[in-house]
């Protein structure tokens, strides 16, 4: 069972692991300002993603594995690139090789400049099935090469069985209607790892892991029912690789973001069959956004709850396999979810 927790720190509004830099390479500032959401204010941004800081997750202290105490993350390994929302007619699977990523193509451009040599890429990739596929991308990097023998070095360069038992998610709900509030609790982690099925793609100078939530019946089942409070929900994720080591300790997050009150129409249309690099002008990952998209339906309003409103309930029903005490007030959740509309189905 994924730890559920009251947090006891609080960071200041400030982007901790966003501070300003006197000389950001332009690779850098274009991709944070040019993603599917646009890089928002982390109080009052809706619409967009932000920075939140790093002491508003607790992570595994110096002595946790004696006192288990847990203690505020601090700052970030890497520094956060942006986040895209994507939507194609088939999964999207290792993004950052496509020739239409804006972020290596930021970066391949800084390098064919003699710029940038030693960045590095970390990516996740949330796959969100459908008749639709959507995926969640985030994006952080660094100037400088990843420290030899650090534990995120052995994470990039290990192979996927020790990644799939330390890639580990935190999430906490920052803003959201009770019922969400009720259904995840305040704080969650979990080994996705375990959890998921996680497709790891290496590239030269870059990471990529892909999420596919339809490796889940029961996140599935979960996300196919829960209805459209997207809009209304603002979530933290921060991303690290879990210390189970007295040398590894303390836990460092790899990077975090605030989703912020997402709207569906932000998705950006990737072609799947014959993606192409878009202008330098452009400011989003592929074809231009879909028109007709500013009425919602119910069904898409589902579709893209799959991963902002129930990623925090994976960790708490996915990471325990034989814990099953949450199930009875799942079950009820669910179905206040689906008798409030009936015209839900699944497919």
């Amino acid at each position: 069972m994924c730890p559920t927790t009251k947090q006891k720190h609080r960071g200041s509004a400030m982007d901790s692991a966003a501070k300003p830099s006197a000389s950001l390479p332009d690779w850098i500032t274009d991709s944070k300002n040019g993603g599917s959401l646009r890089h928002v204010d982390l109080d009052t941004g809706t619409n967009g993603w932000a920075s939140p800081p790093g002491n508003l997750f607790s992570l595994r202290s110096l002595n946790y594995l004696t006192k288990r105490q847990k203690a505020p993350a601090g700052d970030y390994l890497l520094s956060p690139l942006g986040m895209d929302w994507l939507k194609s007619t088939t999964k999207l699977d290792n993004v950052l090789a496509r020739p239409d990523n804006r972020v290596s193509h930021a970066l391949k451009k800084a390098q064919s400049q003699g710029k940038s040599m030693k960045s590095f890429v970390f990516a996740v990739n949330l796959q969100v099935p459908g008749k639709d596929h959507y995926s969640a991308v985030f994006y952080f990097g660094t100037e400088d090469p990843i420290p030899p023998g650090s534990l995120l070095y052995r994470f990039v360069n290990g192979d996927d069985a020790f990644r799939n038992q330390r890639f580990k998610i935190v999430n906490r709900i920052v803003k959201g209607p009770w019922i969400v509030k009720k259904a995840v609790g305040n704080y969650a982690a979990c080994l996705l790892g375990k959890a998921l099925t996680c497709n790891y793609h290496r590239g030269p100078n870059y990471l990529e892991i892909d999420v596919d939530i339809s490796s889940s019946a029961i996140a599935n089942a979960i996300l196919h029912l829960a209805l459209g409070y997207v809009t209304s929900v603002t979530i933290d994720m921060g991303f690290l690789v879990e210390a189970q080591t007295e040398n590894e300790l303390p836990e460092k997050l790899i990077g975090a973001v605030r989703v912020c009150q997402m709207e569906m129409s932000s998705a950006t249309v990737v072609d799947a069959l014959t993606p192409q690099i878009q202008p330098a002008a452009a400011r989003v990952m592929g074809c231009s956004k879909e028109v007709g998209e500013s009425k919602k339906t119910v069904k898409e309003m589902n579709e893209v709850m799959f991963v902002w409103m129930s990623l925090l309930r994976w960790g708490q029903l996915l990471c325990g396999v034989g814990n099953v005490v949450s199930l009875p007030a799942t079950v009820q959740l669910l179905r206040f979810w689906w008798v409030k509309d009936t015209s839900i189905k699944l497919e």
